[in-house]
């Protein structure tokens, strides 16, 4: 089942006597583990019928024989077992997933990984319950939905400031939703998040950050390019070298993929590359500007470099920044 789906059944008060959130993304599993924790039951109802559970310090023997139990002056009784993907032998909840109480709803919060799709616990919750799987969004998948997310809070964000947030913050969904909950609260001016909102509230530099670097070298603006390396390299900490050239591997691979596409329109470009039509224009101009061959050879400056970084082939002593400096000038020339 889908997670808006199970989102809406619950606030319509429509349950499942078992749940079980599973998957790598663990942002989606709290968002529902908490709803059921914190709306089926009022807080009167709660003291004597809803139950949290920890899987490293838990038995499913004991999960089973209280979702066993009837609720006390309550409709519903609420079972959670939190970090369920530490609970020892959790096949063992079968027997209680094969014939579950309605009067219960017991939620296995899973996260980071999945069950066997074919085991007797899956199967018996995909029977008589819900079985949702947590997919990690790609990074190019993140913008799409920092804007989705802001337009549920009656915002909206420009293009460039949900790149930024995305080329700061990674694919991670609950870091970004925090800073965004801060964002919405931050900015009273205006009900549009910009860059400069996200410079002024959350810190990253609208001028110096991944996003401007991988312009500027698209743009082979040598003088804007090392400006900003030169920032990266006496700000590492918010910097890491490591993080800089994966951004650039991720954005040079897309230019190379462009040199072989047979629709260079920009609406095709922005299908096949999968990033914002906005951003389309300037990744066609970029790529224009380096030869497959150079692309390629980028690839492997890039490849090289980060081994550098994690110090192999290169002496300890070397200052990333001066490696950064040295592999941006070689990706220009």
């Amino acid at each position: 089942m889908e997670y808006l789906t199970i989102l809406q059944n619950l606030k319509k008060g429509i349950y499942h006597p078992i749940y079980l959130l599973q998957g790598e993304e663990p942002y989606y599993i709290d968002v529902l583990s908490d709803f059921i924790e914190d709306h089926v039951l009022t807080d009167a109802e709660k003291g004597f019928n809803q139950t949290v559970f920890y899987g490293k310090d838990s038995d499913p023997i004991n999960i089973a024989e209280s979702s066993m139990r009837f609720p006390m002056m309550a409709s519903k009784q609420v079972i959670v077992v939190k970090e369920a993907q530490s609970l020892s032998k959790i096949e063992l909840l079968a027997s209680y997933a094969e014939k579950p109480l309605e009067s219960t709803i017991l939620v296995l919060a899973y996260k980071y990984k999945t069950l066997d799709a074919r085991s007797k616990l899956v199967k018996a919750i995909k029977k008589n319950g819900v079985v949702f799987t947590s997919k990690k969004l790609y990074e190019n998948q993140v913008p799409g939905w920092i804007d989705t997310y802001l337009k549920e809070h009656n915002y909206s964000i420009t293009p460039q400031a949900a790149q930024l947030l995305t080329a700061y913050l990674g694919s991670e969904l609950g870091k970004i939703a925090n800073e965004l909950n801060k964002l919405v609260i931050a900015v009273k001016d205006t009900n549009r998040i910009t860059p400069e909102h996200i410079e002024l509230n959350i810190g990253v530099s609208k001028d110096f950050n991944l996003l401007e670097l991988q312009n500027a070298l698209g743009e082979k603006n040598v003088l804007k390019a090392n400006k900003i390396i030169n920032y990266f390299g006496s700000n590492a900490t918010l910097n890491p070298m490591q993080k800089t050239v994966a951004g650039l591997y991720f954005y040079f691979s897309k230019l190379f993929t462009y040199h072989f596409l047979k629709d260079k329109s920009e609406r095709s470009v922005a299908a096949e590359l999968r990033v914002h039509p906005f951003f389309a224009k300037e990744y066609v101009a970029a790529a224009k500007r380096y030869s497959p061959t150079k692309l390629y050879e980028i690839m492997g400056i890039l490849r090289e470099y980060d081994m550098k970084s994690k110090g192999f082939n290169s002496s300890t002593m070397v200052d990333t920044a001066d490696l950064q400096k040295e592999m941006i000038y070689k990706i220009l020339h």
